[in-house]
């Protein structure tokens, strides 16, 4: 084993430990994990594990459509493309059911009230994929589309953006499998005690589409 050169502890020993030098390396070592904050780490790191495991398997997508990207999105649940191999074949028909929405289409200002509803209805932990172009940054409606809002990340908080007019199915897929790799690095058990202090690492939204919170005027 070679001796212990730990700069935190205050003595080298030999291979050879007797009882009483083990017990006093022991309580060192949970004296430094202690300091650095990791006994608890080491309690939730394998339960976020199996969270994320189980998560990362059977994310479920709403039924949500804009545009033509949407046809896109469909190809992906067809028989060819086959997304239920990935455990997001179970397309909801209510947003409190649903893990992801795909935003797949042109989001208008008119539109973007509702997509912001439905993504508030939707439970924690909840993700966001901006499918194709106009999505992204209004597409061949970034210039003179005074109607597109130009991306969809000044309403709702985006994890994976997916490129393209319109993007290929196999696109889909390969963001689907990139949220997949987002979940396995998140610590949902480790940030509820202190630890984490921002799992999920999202993009931040414009304010101009937060509520506005009142002010009391004496």
């Amino acid at each position: 084993m070679g001796k212990l050169l730990d700069t935190r502890l205050r003595h080298e020993y030999d291979p050879a430990y007797s009882d009483r030098e083990r017990e006093l390396i022991r309580k060192q070592l949970n004296e430094a994990i202690r300091a650095e904050g990791l006994d608890r780490a080491l309690y939730v790191a394998p339960l976020d594990a199996i969270l994320n495991w189980a998560r990362l398997g059977s994310l479920w997508p709403m039924t949500f459509g804009l545009a033509c990207c949407a046809i896109e999105m469909m190809a992906a649940s067809a028989s060819k493309y086959d997304i239920d191999r990935f455990g997001a074949g179970a397309f909801r028909a209510t947003p409190r059911q649903a893990d992801v929405m795909i935003v797949a289409g042109t989001v208008t200002y008119k539109m973007a009230p509702r997509v912001k509803r439905l993504f508030e209805q939707m439970p924690e932990p909840r993700y966001v994929i901006a499918m194709g172009a106009c999505v992204l940054g209004g597409g061949p409606y970034s210039l003179h589309g005074y109607h597109v809002v130009k991306g969809v990340d000044k309403i709702v908080p985006v994890d994976i953006y997916v490129p393209g007019c319109p993007p290929r199915p196999e696109t889909l897929l390969e963001a689907l499998m990139r949220l997949q790799e987002k979940l396995r690095s998140e610590h949902i058990l480790a940030s509820r005690v202190g630890l984490y202090p921002d799992p999920l690492g999202r993009s931040p939204i414009d304010e101009r589409f937060c509520p506005q919170k009142e002010t009391r005027t004496s």
